[in-house]
């Protein structure tokens, strides 16, 4: 029977296994990953193979958590990372905040930002004769910013009446449950749209996490789509129709009636 490796009682086990679980750098992950393994009746030689390390850099982590305890298991490298690795940067602290400035705003031919423009914008910050355009892709990445395909915003919307019909539903559904206690109430979104040529939204930078939007002006063919969706559900309908008219808008609604159950014991907000 292989031998047990003594491991020390700077931990417990179960402490060891959530250093192992919570911790965030993956190199110090594995390190936890191996000793919680070592501290649960496991070879030095068998955890290693399990995480993925060779056998003598799992004897360093060992030995060095013997020594040292939990200080020993940190990974070096990222604590001792005093300068930028790569390429010099081209920004200071203070560039980089008016770049971000910048980047709220139009460049200056109007358009949207792009690596080039950036890359343009820090040659006029530094003074620098020739930044290579990767380096505008670069400070955008820096800048917390990705590529995106914008989500289409018709040039007729209106955010106030938008809003407004927000704020007002919750209030609408209550009338209705009120109206009809005994009945089940569903609350049904409806649109129609006409089925042709869209227009072309590419990507373009922006911040993580807030997707951009792009002002359109569709243009369509002659087909019809009459949809229904329950957002609670995400249940839909959908129905193909020659054109819009008040007469073809009745027929679909009674259609739609019939196949979500509208009854006295069944009601539909649209």
């Amino acid at each position: 029977m292989p031998k047990r490796a003594y491991i020390a009682s700077h931990l417990t086990v179960e402490a060891i296994k959530e250093k192992y679980q919570k911790v965030q750098d993956p190199v110090e992950s594995r390190r936890w990953h191996l000793l919680w393994k070592i501290a649960n009746g496991w070879t030095i030689k068998n955890s290693a193979i399990s995480v993925g390390i060779n056998y003598e850099y799992a004897q360093k982590i060992l030995r060095n958590y013997n020594q040292r305890g939990e200080s020993g298991v940190r990974n070096k490298r990222k604590e001792n990372s005093s300068q930028t690795k790569g390429r010099k940067p081209l920004l200071n602290g203070e560039q980089l905040t008016r770049l971000a400035e910048a980047l709220k705003t139009r460049p200056n031919d109007g358009g949207i930002w792009t690596g080039p423009k950036v890359a343009r914008w820090i040659e006029q910050e530094t003074g620098q004769t020739k930044v290579a355009k990767q380096r505008g892709w670069d400070y955008l990445k820096k800048q917390n910013y990705s590529c995106q395909s914008p989500r289409p915003k018709h040039n007729k919307g209106n955010i106030i009446e938008q809003e407004k019909f927000k704020a007002d539903l919750p209030e609408k559904v209550k009338k209705v449950r009120d109206t009809y206690s005994t009945a089940q109430v569903e609350v049904w979104f409806f649109d129609e749209h006409r089925v042709g040529l869209k227009p072309i939204i590419r990507k373009v930078w922006a911040l993580k996490g807030e997707r951009p939007v792009a002002v359109v002006e569709p243009k369509y063919e002659w087909l019809y789509v009459y949809g229904f969706v329950e957002p609670k559900t995400g249940r839909t309908y959908f129905y193909l129709i020659p054109r819009v008219n008040t007469e073809w808008l009745n027929l679909v609604y009674e259609a739609f009636a019939k196949d979500v159950g509208v009854s006295e014991q069944k009601k539909v907000l649209l």
